[in-house]
């Protein structure tokens, strides 16, 4: 096991039971406890866990989004998968906006050197297409980073989202139902959300399963303006027939 696969196994375990001790984890991961200490140091210092003495906490609450430095180990392959295909969709020579978040920065890393014009929302992506060669154009939003998540909110990103239009918007989201549409953990994000759905001819959203069926409580929108989903096979059947009478078009990998 290594140690991204053991962070992210120690992190699933402390989430789900809420606390569990070192001697815990160690019979969990096979580690020896002075690694489940420093495993712990790490997580704690990208503020997925709280340490205490002999073990770690959760800090999530019910329905609080998980940070970035656990989702960024979670499902990595399906991740890939689906920005493969959402990268597959965008022709060369288009502009294209890009939303916040860990399957958007994946797109990110396949959008790098191709002759595209792109506007990433988070400093991670950001700093992926930072020294695309040409004949990649990176445009730089206004903004500030939300605390842990990079993403860019806030008055200056949704000035800089009015001012320009875009062939394609890539939109990440934490929750879509037929019924309710898009939701996300954040109000400041659901904004921005709003705005890159306002500035964009096209909507693609790359969602994996476990978004679909969810609600999260900040509203972005109806599941009508998505006009294609790209998601994998293990999203919900019923919820992807729904989504699919309503007029998305589904792309699953």
């Amino acid at each position: 096991m290594n140690t991204a696969e053991r962070h992210r196994l120690i992190a699933q375990a402390v989430q789900e039971t809420g606390t569990a001790t070192v001697t815990e984890l160690t019979g969990l991961t096979g580690a020896s406890e002075m690694t489940i200490r420093r495993d712990l140091g790490h997580l704690a210092a990208q503020g997925v866990l709280e340490r205490f003495r002999g073990g770690a906490r959760t800090l999530l609450l019910r329905g609080d989004e998980p940070p970035f430095a656990l989702r960024a180990h979670e499902g990595v392959d399906v991740k890939r998968r689906i920005a493969a295909r959402v990268a597959s969709l965008i022709t060369d020579g288009e502009t294209v906006l890009l939303d916040s978040g860990t399957t958007c920065l994946e797109v990110a890393r396949l959008l790098h050197g191709r002759p595209v014009t792109v506007m990433p929302l988070s400093l991670q992506a950001i700093a992926v297409l930072g020294d695309a060669p040409e004949p990649t154009a990176l445009l730089v939003p206004g903004g500030r980073p939300r605390a842990g998540e990079g993403a860019l909110i806030g008055p200056l990103t949704l000035a800089s989202l009015s001012a320009l239009r875009f062939d394609t918007a890539v939109l990440g989201c934490c929750g879509l139902t037929a019924a309710d549409g898009m939701t996300a953990y954040d109000l400041d994000e659901a904004s921005v959300k709003k705005a890159v759905i306002a500035s964009a001819r096209r909507v693609v959203v790359a969602a994996d399963g476990t978004k679909l069926g969810r609600t999260a409580h900040a509203y972005v929108g109806p599941s009508s303006l998505v006009d294609i989903l790209v998601t994998d096979s293990s999203a919900p059947s019923d919820e992807i027939a729904a989504l699919e009478s309503g007029g998305t078009t589904l792309e699953t990998v």
